[in-house]
C-alpha cells in the first residue's frame, strides 16, 4: 500500500513521456535543419585538366548535366550529329560552335561554384529555346546533406516513439 502512495499518478507519468517526445522532435528538427544548412568544412579536389564531349543534336545536349571541382580547368569539345549547333555557357560568357564532322572547341577555368545552364547558341529549328543543359561547379553537397537529413530524421523518429 505504501509503494502505490510514493508513484506519481498515471497522468503525470504521460505528461512526462509527452514532454520527452516533445523535446526529443525539438532536438531533431534543429539537427535536421543544420545538416541542411550549416556551412560545410568540405576541402574540394586538387584542380585538374577535364576533357568533356558533349554531343549535340535537334533540341538535346548529351549529356544533359556536367559536374566539375572549383578550379578545374576545362576543355569543352562540342560535337553536332545533324545540323550547326552553338553552345553558350551562362555565368562564364564561353561559346563555341560545331557543325556535323567539325566539332567546336573551348576551353575555361571553373572558378565559381554553382549551377550554369548552357544553350545552344544556333537557332536549330522550332525547339531551339528548350535545348539547354547544366553545368555544376562543385562538390555535391546536396547530396550529403540530404543523406545526413535522413538519417538524423529517422534516428530523431525512433528516439520519439521508442517509449510510446
Amino acid at each position: 500500500m505504501i509503494g502505490t502512495l510514493n508513484a506519481p499518478p498515471a497522468e503525470h507519468r504521460r505528461f512526462s513521456l509527452r514532454k520527452a517526445q516533445w523535446f526529443a522532435g525539438g532536438v531533431t528538427i534543429a539537427l535536421v535543419l543544420a545538416a541542411l544548412l550549416a556551412p560545410l568544412p568540405v576541402v574540394g579536389a586538387p584542380p585538374q585538366e577535364r576533357r568533356i564531349t558533349i554531343s549535340a543534336r535537334t533540341f538535346a545536349f548529351e549529356p544533359g548535366t556536367v559536374r566539375v571541382n572549383r578550379g578545374d580547368t576545362v576543355d569543352l569539345s562540342l560535337e553536332s550529329t545533324d545540323v550547326v549547333h552553338g553552345l553558350y555557357l551562362d555565368g562564364y560568357g564561353v561559346s563555341t560552335v560545331a557543325e556535323p564532322g567539325q566539332p567546336g572547341e573551348v576551353r575555361f577555368v571553373a572558378d565559381r561554384d554553382g549551377a550554369f545552364h548552357f544553350r545552344c547558341a544556333v537557332p536549330c529549328g522550332n525547339l531551339h529555346p528548350f535545348m539547354i543543359g547544366k553545368l555544376i561547379v562543385g562538390p555535391n553537397l546536396t547530396w550529403l546533406r540530404a543523406v545526413a537529413a535522413s538519417l538524423l530524421a529517422t534516428l530523431g523518429a525512433l528516439a520519439m516513439f521508442w517509449r510510446a
